[in-house]
């Protein structure tokens, strides 16, 4: 039997090979915000961060899904209540916008914000107005995390929206490029499976990991 390759060993090398794409000198200079958009992407920055000292935060969001599959993502909501939504998913399933917009306005009271106190003290995402940022996730099925994330700070009148992520379907980069100044990435794929099938390690990332990492 053969021996399954990964793409990559655990998060930490995903960090390390992602770091040969990005212009990490001009993120010095130009003071890049760090910004994840799950608990994997704020693992990723605390490995790429560990020279650079850059800001760093976390961009928090809700999931919104179909009634009767907890499994298929409709929709997703952040912080800012901005919500992107799978227009077709929506269609194929008959569900009503009425159904997203209701989840969306209860996943805000009852999981963001508990997010937002418990993480972050009460404490609002930073207004990003002016300053240049990249967006990182450990990979990307959907892109409604990005997407979301994107469509919030893309509000707030930033310099510009870089985006980060280890490992990409290809039609979503193409999605993705349009609105963001650049994507940089390791891998893309046609294929794309679900993002742990290319991690030979893939934990969960702890409260106390979460915690540790924003404030370190």
């Amino acid at each position: 039997m053969t021996k399954r390759r990964y793409m990559f060993q655990d998060r930490k090398e995903a960090a390390e090979r992602l770091k040969e794409q990005l212009p990490l000198d001009q993120m010095r200079h130009d003071a890049w915000h760090l910004v994840a958009v799950s608990p994997g992407g704020l693992e990723l920055i605390h490995h790429l961060n560990e020279r650079l000292k850059l800001e760093k935060d976390f961009l928090f969001s809700a999931g919104i899904y179909a009634p009767k599959n907890s499994n298929c993502e409709l929709a997703r909501v952040s912080e800012h209540e901005e919500i992107v939504i799978n227009d077709r998913l929506v269609e194929a399933f008959d569900i009503t916008y009425d159904y997203i917009y209701g989840e969306a306005s209860r996943k805000h009271e009852e999981k963001i914000l508990s997010y937002i106190y418990k993480y972050r003290k009460g404490e609002h995402f930073e207004d990003m107005q002016g300053k240049t940022i990249m967006l990182v996730d450990e990979g990307a099925e959907s892109g409604l995390k990005l997407m979301g994330a994107i469509k919030t700070v893309l509000a707030m009148n930033p310099k510009a929206v870089y985006v980060a992520v280890p490992v990409i379907p290809s039609d979503l980069l193409e999605g993705l490029e349009p609105l963001a100044d650049e994507v940089f990435t390791v891998s893309t794929l046609d294929d794309y499976v679900d993002t742990k099938s290319y991690y030979a390690s893939f934990e969960d990332v702890s409260d106390e990991e979460i915690e540790h990492y924003l404030g370190a």
